[in-house]
Formats: C-alpha cells, sequence, structure tokens
C-alpha cells in the first residue's frame, strides 16, 4: 500500500479526499499544520507528499523548496488556487504536479498513480536503459546512471528525481530531438495535450542548474516546434 502525507488544514477536504483515496490502496496521513509538515515527513516516511499551498505556520510553497533537497519522492500541490504564476512557480521549486481541489476524484487518483508509476520506472530506467556499468560522458558533464549522479566540471550537481530523469532520457537520445511527445510518454506515462507547459519548465530549471543560459542555451536546446536537444559538444 503506498503510503501519502497529505498537508492540508481544511479538515473536511482532507478526510474526502483521504477517505476516496484509502478505498483505492492508498494510505492517506493528514497533517493541518505547514509548520510541522518537515517532521511528519521524517516520522511517517511517505511515498508522496500532496500539498495544499495555503497553510498555517508555513505555506506550501516553502515547504516544497524545502523538502526537495531532502525528499526524493513525488511532490504533488493540490490547491484551490487556479493560477499559471502559482503552478509555475511551484514546478520551479520542484513539484512533480500541481492539480486544483475542483479536479474529479478519479482524475486525482489518476494522476497520483501516474506519479507512483514514474517513481517506480526511475528506480528501473538506469538498469533497462543501458549496463549497470555505464555512464554518459560528454566533455566536462558526467553522468551516471546506477548512481544517479552528475557532475559537471568535478563538482556535483544536486538534482531531483523528475530532473535526473528528464536529463537521462535527452542524454540518452544525444545529438536526436526529443520530442514533447515522447518526453511525455516516456517521463509521465502520458500523452502531451499540446497546452502543458510543465516540460518547458523542466527544461529551464535543468538549464540553470547545468550552467546553461536560459536566454540563449547551448548546451539544451530548444528546437522551434519539434523538441528539445542535448547537444553533445556543447559539455567540451
Amino acid at each position: 500500500m503506498q503510503r501519502i502525507l497529505f498537508v492540508e488544514d481544511d479538515p473536511d477536504i482532507g478526510q474526502l479526499i483521504a477517505g476516496w483515496l484509502s478505498r483505492h490502496e492508498m494510505e492517506v496521513i493528514i497533517e493541518s499544520r505547514g509548520d510541522r509538515a518537515l517532521a511528519r515527513v521524517e516520522e511517517v516516511q511517505p511515498d508522496l507528499i500532496l500539498l495544499d499551498i495555503m497553510l498555517p505556520g508555513c505555506d506550501g510553497l516553502t515547504l516544497c523548496r524545502d523538502l526537495r533537497p531532502r525528499f526524493a519522492g513525488p511532490i504533488v500541490m493540490l490547491t484551490s488556487l487556479d493560477s499559471d504564476m502559482n503552478q509555475i512557480l511551484s514546478l520551479e521549486l520542484g513539484a512533480n504536479d500541481y492539480i486544483l481541489k475542483t479536479t474529479p476524484p478519479p482524475v486525482l487518483l489518476a494522476r497520483l498513480r501516474v506519479q507512483f508509476r514514474q517513481q517506480q520506472n526511475a528506480i528501473a530506467t538506469p538498469a533497462m536503459a543501458a549496463p549497470p556499468s555505464q555512464r554518459l560522458q560528454f566533455g566536462r558533464l558526467t553522468i551516471d546512471g546506477p548512481a544517479r549522479a552528475v557532475t559537471l566540471d568535478g563538482e556535483n550537481v544536486p538534482l531531483s528525481t523528475s530532473d535526473f530523469d528528464l536529463l537521462w532520457e535527452l542524454a540518452c537520445h544525444a545529438g536526436q530531438i526529443m520530442g514533447r511527445d515522447a518526453l511525455f510518454r516516456s517521463l509521465r506515462g502520458r500523452d502531451y495535450d499540446g497546452l502543458d507547459r510543465s516540460m518547458d519548465v523542466a527544461i529551464s530549471r535543468l538549464r540553470r542548474k547545468l550552467g546553461d543560459d536560459p536566454a540563449a542555451p547551448t548546451r539544451i536546446k530548444t528546437v522551434r516546434q519539434r523538441g528539445y536537444l542535448l547537444v553533445p559538444q556543447a559539455w567540451e
């Protein structure tokens, strides 16, 4: 049974969603205060964290930022704030998905299952994508698949699970254009709907972490109307 820590201060919403998910083989533990969430993560060791944004003690965006370096599992924002800016900021801070509370429960369940499936695939991906000893080397960039570690100029580059998966996918197809459709199917387990900009946000975040200029990228390029390209020679 998968364990979810749901940080939500409205008891009615908390119990409603927890009841629905519990009927589908998910254990939901509710924490009502943001300033207690970090301690509860250490205590209950969840597989996924579901975060509201407006919380007493500490807001969900700050929590997402603080949790990301220390929690490798999916972080999903569940909020009533239908705001592009909040969605972009959440994804920039390391959230894996942004879901509105008005989303029908079956759709919420499906999207959480996608996150669990992606997490399971991420564990298996390095072994399936390459022999256990394989490391990808592009000049000063080294990507160690089995160890899920990245170094640039000899310095470790800390990446979230989803950021590493994206880099690994691009690196395994270095020199080839990866379309959004292919990336969404491989990394998210669903088709690209033509509107979701979360992959663009993830690419932008990855560029910053790898020292690529977001305004004029040379290492991970955007190929207009086609997708993204990791340039092998750009890391020399």
